[in-house]
C-alpha cells in the first residue's frame, strides 16, 4: 500500500508506529546516542519522510518524545530536538518534491542536527559551539548513510517510490 492509497487512519496508525520505532530506536541506542559524538541511529528514520511526507510532523513529535523520556536535558531540548526533527524531515520531503538525487537525504540528517543542536546544547552544557558541531557531525554521519541505505532498501522491497506516492 502506498501513501494515495491510505486512509487518514492508517496514516495516523503508521505514524504512531513510526513514533514507537523512534523512541524504542532510541531506547536501545541510548548509550552511545547521548555521548560526544552522539551517534543517534534513530534520526535515520527521518529519511522515511521522503517515501512518506505525512511523516514530517510525527518525526518531531518523536523527537520530542525520547529527549522528554531519555534526554534529561530539558524544555528547551525537548522542543529544541523536536524542531530539528521537523526541519530535517522538511528538507527531506523537499529533496523529494524536487527529484534531487538520493544521497542528499544524508545532507539534512547531518547537518541539521549537527549544526543546529549544539545551539543549546553549548548554553546547556557550558561547552564551546565548534567542537561540539563537530562531534555531533561526525556522529550524525552513521545516521545519514543509514537513511539513505534505509530508503533504498524500501524502495527495492516494497516497489514504494516517490513516483508512487501522492503529493503531500
Amino acid at each position: 500500500m502506498v501513501n494515495k492509497d491510505m486512509s487518514k487512519v492508517q496514516k495516523l496508525t503508521f505514524s504512531a508506529m513510526v513514533i514507537a520505532l523512534y523512541v524504542t530506536v532510541l531506547y536501545v541506542t541510548q548509550s552511545f546516542s547521548f555521548g560526544a559524538y552522539q551517534i543517534r541511529i534513530a534520526t535515520a528514520l527521518y529519511a522515511l519522510s521522503y517515501l512518506f511526507p505525512f511523516l514530517v510532523l510525527p518525526l518531531g513529535l518523536a523527537n520530542f518524545i525520547a529527549n522528554m523520556l531519555f534526554g534529561g536535558l530539558g524544555l528547551l531540548d525537548m522542543f529544541g530536538g523536536c524542531l530539528v526533527g521537523i526541519v530535517t524531515a522538511g528538507l527531506i520531503t523537499g529533496i523529494r518534491r524536487l527529484h534531487w538525487n538520493k544521497w542528499l537525504i544524508a545532507a539534512p540528517i547531518l547537518l541539521v542536527p549537527g549544526l543546529c543542536v549544539p545551539i543549546w546544547l553549548s548554553v546547556l552544557l557550558q561547552l564551546p559551539y565548534l567542537p561540539l558541531a563537530g562531534n555531533l557531525c561526525v556522529g550524525q554521519a552513521i545516521p545519514a548513510v543509514c537513511g539513505v541505505l534505509l530508503v533504498q532498501v524500501l524502495e527495492r522491497v516494497t516497489g514504494i517510490s516517490p513516483a508512487k506516492v501522492k503529493k503531500a
